[in-house]
């Protein structure tokens, strides 16, 4: 049976750090889907349909099938159980970076399991040098004309001069 895996976010924009977790997580599953959040009470940067190009050039990059699992993305605006229901879903990938982090997935992943037990939470660190890395923080020092260079690949650099309008 074939094992599906989601890794929903925001991914406003993609950093290093989605796609190390990305790349780890396709080891573990058959296919991976990436869940990509409207969200808009976060007030993204990019359009959803923006984030989608962005992460299925960086996708593409990575190489799809192979050995490793396919990946596809897909936008979203439900309840995540119920998309990764609908989706058939097996486990649901979230990344860590800190210890904050953990509470408020903890709380996540309660609330979750309450709605669903079928579907499993797993956890993934991204590579250390990864680790700090959060969107928030490329979009402020990209608005504030900093070099977000090493947190981003530079098609994602590309996308925030541009959309910022700086030469960073």
């Amino acid at each position: 049976m074939k094992r599906i895996g989601l890794y929903p976010g925001t991914f406003d924009p993609v950093t290093l750090g989605h796609l190390d977790v990305i790349a780890r997580a396709r080891k573990l599953v058959d296919h991976l889907i990436i869940g990509v959040a409207s969200n808009e009470a976060k007030g993204p940067l990019f359009s959803v349909d923006e984030r989608v190009a962005l992460l299925q050039a960086e996708v593409d990059a990575l190489g799809n099938g192979d050995k490793l699992g396919t990946i596809t993305i897909d936008p979203f605006d439900s309840l995540l159980m119920s998309y990764a229901v609908k989706l058939g879903a097996d486990v649901i990938f979230r990344g860590l970076r800190a210890v904050s982090d953990f509470e408020y997935e903890f709380q996540m992943v309660s609330m979750n399991r309450a709605l669903n037990d079928e579907i499993e939470t797993v956890f993934l660190m991204a590579e250390p040098e990864h680790q700090a890395i959060a969107s928030r923080l490329v979009k402020e020092i990209a608005r504030l004309d900093g070099d977000v260079s090493s947190f981003v690949t530079p098609a994602v650099n590309d996308a925030l001069i541009a959309r910022y309008g700086t030469d960073i």
